[in-house]
């Protein structure tokens, strides 16, 4: 099979592309290496990549329509992984003008060039975020997400009723994977699991926005491929499916399990909550179990002595 990833060079697309090109598919990577974070770490994040055959390389965005449609009528992958995206709840806040013209913009872009190259098959990267402040637990697909509470969700929420629009419109097969708090190896680093392991180790204090009470989903990255790749064998009609470990840690303990894992004490600086932050996420992840097998098995003590691993090799 051959695959087009948009946003392939960053920490799920490049960890996607690795996977798939171990069990013999062939990939192609569509970047624009955005300056949110250092180039170099997603030059590195490819660098083995680049040396398969089976791999393709491709510096372009998603805003760009004309190389968007010559690369995927080049291309002619079998399915399409939209991942490619402005991340981030915070910074969206901030500029949520580029949030939209990426995410949303970007999508549609997407979406239409594939209409126009005869393609029909997607998987759309949505995000937990788009549930705002649930008062229900754990989240369901069939929750009313009506109420983001930042830019970034709002844009997610708006791709995936995009989706859904190409779905009814052209018959396009998308199903819309809901991720929840994506950590391992090559995990952005303005990301919280990445900020406070480099934080506790250079012995640098840890900001933590309001009690620490709040608490997050933390999925292991191949507990995602896994999803990903499953999603592609049964992909057929319009589908919104949570991707997550089902387990929501609380940011204290967060803290607590890293601070074992390295043997130092953090030094905690506590600051005033953030706007756009939720309280909670937590997937509830039986629609993926009977739809996509889907059976995530890494925890979150096993999930960060892996990274911390990694981490003391780069």
């Amino acid at each position: 099979m051959r695959f087009f990833i948009t946003g392939g060079a960053g920490f799920i697309g490049s960890s996607l592309s690795d996977k798939l090109l171990s069990l013999g598919h062939s990939i192609v990577a569509f970047d624009n290496f955005d300056p949110f974070y250092p180039e170099k770490i997603k030059r590195n994040n490819i660098k083995n990549a680049l040396t398969n055959p089976n791999y393709f390389l491709v510096e372009g965005d998603v805003l760009d329509k004309e190389k968007l449609y010559t690369s995927l009528i080049t291309a002619s992958p079998d399915f399409v992984i939209h991942l490619a995206a402005r991340g981030g709840v915070r910074p969206s806040i901030e500029n949520p003008e580029l949030y939209y013209q990426v995410n949303v913009t970007g999508t549609l872009n997407l979406l239409e060039c594939m209409r126009k190259s005869n393609l029909k098959k997607m998987i759309f990267a949505s995000s937990s975020s788009v549930y705002g402040n649930n008062i229900k637990v754990p989240f369901s697909e069939t929750d009313n997400v009506d109420n983001p509470i930042s830019p970034y969700a709002a844009s997610k929420k708006a791709g995936e009723l995009l989706c859904y629009t190409y779905n009814h419109l052209y018959e396009f097969d998308i199903f819309c994977l809901r991720f929840f708090t994506v950590y391992g190896p090559r995990q952005r680093p303005d990301l919280a699991i990445n900020k406070f392991f480099t934080a506790i180790i250079n012995r640098e204090p840890i900001i933590i926005y309001g009690n620490g009470m709040t608490k997050r989903d933390y999925t292991y990255i191949d507990d995602i491929l896994d999803g990903i790749i499953s999603a592609t064998k049964h992909l057929k009609g319009y589908e919104i499916i949570n991707l997550g470990e089902s387990k929501p840690i609380a940011l204290n303990e967060l803290i607590q399990i890293i601070e074992n894992i390295t043997e130092i004490t953090a030094l905690i600086k506590n600051s005033e909550v953030q706007k756009g932050d939720v309280n909670i996420t937590y997937a509830e992840i039986g629609k993926a179990r009977r739809m996509l097998n889907y059976k995530p098995n890494t925890d979150i003590n096993k999930g960060l002595k892996l990274y911390y691993e990694w981490l003391r090799t780069i």
